[in-house]
């Protein structure tokens, strides 16, 4: 297959699985949107957390709520656990790496806040000891994954939102969570300041 080839079967590949994705994942960011906006007016805030790509896609949502999305509104409590290399360093170093966001969730997780649980494969440890932290403070979680769900789905309560894309592909999986988070993000604003 020739470079042209290639891309033009890595874009029709993305288009695919956002399709597929949208048709079965819309409920699902729907109960999402409407958790974190609920989790905003009773004052609670979020906290997210992921590795590689999706510690990137947990400061992207972060940096959404706390700045501005597409309209002006007031900033909305968000932080992503993947920020502080002091704090994550520290843990890694005297613990041990799979501790870097459930300590986190515990010191600053209270009862109505919503964790946003980010693992392309659903299998990364340190995500799903957030997980297990977050309901012991009796927090929400939302799931975003694919891959079937991994490891995560047993982590996760009749209470929590599992979003898991319907891709086998690492690459394709992270294509789908940006729009995810972006469409988490419009039905925020929408549901807090109106069209």
């Amino acid at each position: 297959m020739d470079l042209i080839s290639r891309i033009n079967k890595s874009f029709q590949d993305s288009i695919n699985t956002k399709q597929l994705a949208a048709e079965t994942l819309a409920e699902p960011i729907s109960l999402s949107a409407k958790i974190i906006t609920q989790c905003f007016l009773n004052g609670g805030k979020v906290l997210s957390c992921g590795n590689g790509g999706s510690a990137g896609d947990a400061q992207h949502f972060s940096s959404e709520m706390l700045n501005r999305y597409e309209m002006e509104r007031p900033s909305l409590p968000a932080m992503a656990l993947t920020t502080d290399s002091s704090t994550i360093t520290s843990i890694a170093n005297d613990y041990h790496y799979n501790q870097v966001f459930c300590k986190q969730v515990t010191a600053l997780g209270q009862a109505g806040d919503v964790l946003l649980a980010i693992s392309t494969s659903g299998n990364s440890e340190n995500v799903n000891l957030a997980i297990d932290a977050a309901h012991d403070r009796e927090m929400t979680v939302i799931a975003l994954n694919g891959k079937y769900g991994g490891e995560m789905t047993g982590h996760l309560s009749v209470n929590d939102i599992e979003i898991c894309v319907p891709s086998e592909s690492t690459a394709r999986i992270q294509e789908v969570h940006l729009p995810v988070i972006h469409c988490i993000c419009d039905l925020i604003d929408h549901q807090l300041m109106g069209g």
